[in-house]
């Protein structure tokens, strides 16, 4: 055989080669390559959803998709009730009653490490552990298509078929969670309250694991939605508030067409390019 070392071109040429499959951009001389599909890379003020991997002793190891694992300070949570001090032992004992292992959460990127690594807070009422729902993981803006950064991450939607409300977050790192609607507590008082007053409305119910009962109409539109989602990232379309609502229209109606009905929820395959080419050409 011939032990000589091949070349993906001649050798003495002034060829380049890219190193990743994408497309291709040119910017005068500079030449660069966005892969079709990559890491997600952080930047502050992202809104991501992520899981707990570890538990640390001040601080819990999230996986966001990204090259390394996002770190969430215990100091950068709210404490049950919204008590505003300083951590003590105590809460590093009790760590495991805010987040453990598995749990899912919403979360937004408040700096950078040197490395590139995230660090993340839920100092909010709109962040925190996601329950009632159903995780998807698609492609994020580390790649071509899938989540893109919009005007909103998190909406609540109306279901169809006499479901409820659904909430739907969209992780600018490509995952996506689509839960049954959770109404705040007290959310009219909400709109007349200071910051402090708002996060003295945390209670331990924040952290609870226990899921909510769903009725069935609204387990159905929750799959439907996810299929929806899904399907607009296999035919390469972008998934943002806009076209996930308009592709849940579009589903709802081609049940209705179809011999099952609004039980009908299936969008993979010829469905699912039946949607992508409605929503393309609306």
């Amino acid at each position: 055989m011939d032990a000589r070392p091949r070349h993906l071109h001649p050798p003495h040429t002034t060829a380049i080669t890219s190193s990743l499959a994408g497309i291709t951009t040119r910017t005068n001389k500079l030449i660069s390559v966005r892969p079709l599909r990559a890491r997600y890379t952080p930047e502050v003020g992202d809104l991501v959803v992520g899981r707990i991997l570890e538990v640390q002793a001040k601080r819990w190891r999230v996986d966001v998709g990204s090259v390394q694992l996002a770190a969430l300070p215990l100091s950068a949570i709210n404490l049950p009730g919204g008590i505003l001090r300083k951590r003590t032992e105590t809460d590093e004992l009790q760590i495991r009653t805010f987040f453990a292992e598995g749990d899912l959460l919403v979360a937004e990127v408040q700096q950078l490490f040197g490395d590139g690594a995230a660090v993340l807070h839920t100092r909010s009422l709109k962040y925190g552990k996601l329950r009632n729902g159903v995780f998807v993981a698609v492609s994020g803006m580390g790649g071509g298509g899938g989540v893109v950064r919009s005007r909103r991450q998190v909406w609540t939607m109306e279901g169809a078929n006499n479901a409820g409300k659904m909430d739907v977050i969209l992780g600018v790192n490509g995952y996506v969670w689509i839960s049954k609607h959770v109404e705040t507590p007290k959310e009219v008082e909400q709109k007349h309250m200071g910051i402090t007053n708002l996060e003295e409305n945390v209670s331990a119910t924040v952290y609870s694991s226990q899921n909510d009962a769903i009725d069935g109409d609204t387990m159905r539109e929750i799959a439907r939605l996810r299929g929806v989602v899904t399907a607009l990232v296999e035919n390469g379309c972008r998934v943002d508030e806009d076209m996930v609502v308009r592709g849940y229209q579009e589903a709802v109606e081609m049940a209705m067409l179809s011999e099952s009905g609004q039980e009908d929820i299936y969008l993979g395959g010829e469905r699912g390019e039946q949607l992508a080419a409605a929503l393309r050409g609306n």
